[in-house]
């Protein structure tokens, strides 16, 4: 007997179709990945198995748990199940967290519920569990808020309560999303290690990260199950197109040319810093003497995980966040500092894609309005015709029809919201296009697709991009060179070719061993450096990266390292030339 079978659930809302005839089962100890883009029905299904779907969905089918039937069963019986038997991980761990109580009391108050420990006892087994799952300092962590901690660490929280009852099963639902690849990494073999005999449920976009990690899969699509089976029979031979295309996606392997770039120099940044002021006084060194040039049609990807300084960098040399010191140089001409002071035309030529473009556009305006807006700023001499004939053209050029030109963001998926931004930015024709993560949130085939988008846009109109990134596979799709950056300084920089195939620098290699890979038989996702990055207001002396540095020596931590030349790389490291 299984220990979870679900049999055709389906879940609707107001006659629209969420989930639709699900069907598969977990073995006791199993480990199962429910894989599918956003909108498949990944998290309707575990909420539904736990209960917690909202009071307007209407939901059909069976859900048993050891063999009861638990769809439809009254609050009292799923709350003795919730947390003792069956147990969540939620995406987003500041949402799930109460931001009033501290880490303790909170994990407290799950035991004191279902009557397990309470007291100097429960102290006692909360301090035990966040040890086991790695949080540096528990009796500290335990009396911290949510908000005093980094994504990593309140990941770890997260997981501590989920395993703090012993449950026979445990639903994570994207929980590395919205980590650095060297977090998700420790993060997947902390629940690899810790759930021992607890069957897993891992829902997940990331089809890298179901390979190295589950026994069996099953894959969503629009609600229903398209193909299911051992993990290693569907990765080689996927029976479902739609299994085909999330795999090509992931896996990055088209045969992608880019276009060479000229041979003069675009933009030259020299020096660049960037501090804030923190709590008003306390200065905090984001970026720390970056120097980089580029040529006129030449992708660079900025890489680094959270705290690397690479947003930072790109505010500086946009001059949204003005330069403490160093220069930026557009064809020769200086740039200043700030963007108010810059004239009409440099502002035109350097423009920037957010990372959240729905946030980023304002959503009391129809998209027509959004990406004919550049022109009225600068483009003054077209008439309402003109600039909707323009807006129409470049709508059409990103793959959108006219029947988006009166939508609102919120009427957008993630894909079109971000090929609107991609067309405002394109709207006055700039020179370079500075891109911040402007893929992250996306699944893997739109994701895909926006990439073949700018690879287009660029080659028809040879403008120059930068590529702030902390994914490895899309900096390799979309650039010539990679920089590496870590604590606000680069550590390496190199061709990509030459860069993924012998990387210099520990933390580059780090980096690229983290990443998981779609192939069950090399699935990569490898831990090889602990911690996190530390604060840049307290950074550590010598070599930024040594704390966590499994090469370190006493030279790394006394005698910071100069960027040099090793091999065909650019290197920050003492003993480059060694490892």
């Amino acid at each position: 007997m299984s220990l979870l079978e679900i049999d055709n659930l389906s879940v609707g809302y107001g006659g629209q179709t969420a989930v639709d005839g699900v069907s598969f089962a977990i073995g006791a100890g199993e480990s199962v990945g429910l894989v599918g883009e956003s909108g498949s029905g990944k998290s309707q299904t575990a909420l539904a198995v736990l209960g917690l779907l909202p009071a307007t969905a209407e939901v059909r089918g069976s859900v048993r748990f050891a063999g009861e039937e638990i769809l439809g069963a009254t609050e009292s019986a799923l709350d003795a199940l919730r947390a003792t038997r069956i147990a969540m991980v939620f995406q987003d761990p500041m949402q799930a967290l109460n931001p009033y109580r501290s880490i303790g009391s909170q994990l407290g108050r799950i035991l004191a519920h279902h009557g397990l420990a309470a007291g100097s006892a429960a102290r006692e087994r909360v301090i035990a569990m966040l040890e086991r799952v790695g949080l540096p300092d528990a009796q500290r962590q335990y009396r911290a808020y949510p908000h005093e901690l980094s994504g990593g660490m309140r990941q770890r929280v997260m997981i501590a309560s989920a395993l703090l009852c012993e449950p026979e099963l445990l639903i994570a639902d994207e929980p590395t999303t919205a980590l650095d690849v060297t977090v998700q990494a420790q993060i997947l073999d902390l629940l690899e290690v810790l759930r021992q005999d607890t069957a897993l449920l891992l829902i997940t976009h990331d089809l890298g990260v179901i390979a190295g990690r589950c026994e069996r899969m099953v894959v969503l699509d629009k609600g229903r199950v398209v193909e299911q089976g051992a993990t290693r029979d569907v990765f080689e031979a996927p029976a479902h197109e739609h299994t085909r295309a999330l795999l090509e996606a992931a896996r990055g392997d088209r045969d992608i040319s880019l276009e060479p770039p000229a041979p003069e120099t675009c933009l030259d940044v020299s020096g660049a810093r960037v501090e804030y002021t923190v709590a008003g006084r306390q200065r905090l060194s984001a970026v720390r003497g970056v120097d980089m040039d580029v040529r006129a049609g030449e992708n660079v990807a900025i890489v680094g995980e959270s705290g690397s300084g690479k947003s930072s960098f790109a505010r500086g040399l946009l001059g949204l966040v003005p330069l403490r010191e160093g220069r930026v140089r557009f064809r020769g001409a200086e740039l200043p500092r700030d963007l108010d002071d810059r004239p009409r035309g440099q502002r035109a030529a350097l423009q920037l894609v957010f990372q959240d473009a729905a946030a980023s556009l304002n959503p009391q305006m129809r998209v027509a309005d959004l990406v004919a807006e550049p022109l009225g700023i600068h483009r003054k001499n077209l008439d309402g015709d003109a600039r909707r004939a323009r807006v129409a053209a470049m709508l059409e050029k990103v793959g959108l029809g006219i029947e988006h030109l009166d939508r609102y963001p919120h009427e957008l998926s993630g894909g079109q919201a971000q090929r609107v931004a991609i067309a405002r930015a394109l709207m006055l024709e700039p020179d370079v296009l500075v891109c911040d993560e402007a893929v992250a949130a996306l699944d893997g085939t739109v994701r895909e697709r926006i990439l073949e988008l700018l690879r287009r846009q660029q080659r028809e109109g040879g403008f120059t991009i930068i590529f702030i990134t902390h994914d490895l596979t899309v900096a390799r799709e979309i650039s010539h060179r990679v920089i590496v950056m870590y604590l606000g300084e680069t550590v390496e920089q190199a061709a990509t070719d030459d860069l993924f195939a012998s990387p210099a620098h520990p933390y580059t290699k780090a980096l690229l061993r983290a990443a998981p890979a779609p192939d069950p038989a090399n699935p990569g996702g490898k831990t090889s450096v602990s911690g996190e990055t530390p604060s840049p207001l307290q950074p550590p002396s010598g070599c930024a990266f040594h704390p966590r540095c499994p090469h370190a020596r006493e030279r790394c931590r006394d005698e910071a390292p100069q960027l040099r030349e090793v091999g065909r790389s650019l290197v920050r490291c003492h003993f480059a030339e060694e490892l």
